[in-house]
């Protein structure tokens, strides 16, 4: 998968086009599902989706501040709480920051493409890694919790930049 990728949030993907694509479904898995995207979880969705790289909490509540809220960390929090459990963003657990989630409302074991030098995150989906690590797992007597994988390396953009 390249920052190019459909799924991708990529540096040259249509990101205005893609966040309102992203919010009308987030409306929609939410309704579905009798949950309410409220107006402040819709706007921590979609300055989520507004940037290339993950953002963490503190990001997002200065980000809200700066356009006149008056938003404190818990309600940031509890609005990123929410828009995890509904499969609408993942966290970075290697960054304490969160990306938006390619594909919201299936449940997948994702894997992601972190750049070292720009920050751009890019997931997929890999069916046979998801099961070797289950089948690891399972030998260890292991029970996975959270089958997310983190890779660092760098993106199409920055090695072709040398």
């Amino acid at each position: 998968m390249t920052s190019k990728d459909k799924n991708s949030p990529g540096r040259d993907h249509d990101r205005g086009a893609r966040v309102e694509s992203v919010l009308e479904q987030a409306e929609t898995l939410c309704r579905e599902r009798g949950a309410r995207l409220t107006p402040l979880r819709r706007r921590v969705l979609e300055i989520i989706w507004e940037n290339h790289a993950p953002l963490g909490a503190y990001d997002v509540l200065q980000r809200m501040n700066a356009e006149g809220g008056r938003n404190a960390p818990p309600t940031v929090y509890r609005a990123l709480d929410f828009l995890l459990k509904h499969g609408l963003i993942h966290r970075i657990e290697s960054q304490k920051a969160f990306v938006g989630c390619a594909t919201p409302g299936n449940a997948h074991k994702a894997q992601f493409f972190i750049c070292r030098d720009c920050g751009t995150v890019a997931e997929t989906h890999s069916v046979e890694i998801g099961e070797a690590i289950e089948a690891s797992a399972t030998r260890a007597g292991f029970l996975v919790e959270t089958p997310v994988m983190e890779i660092s390396g760098r993106c199409k953009e920055c090695h072709d930049d040398e």
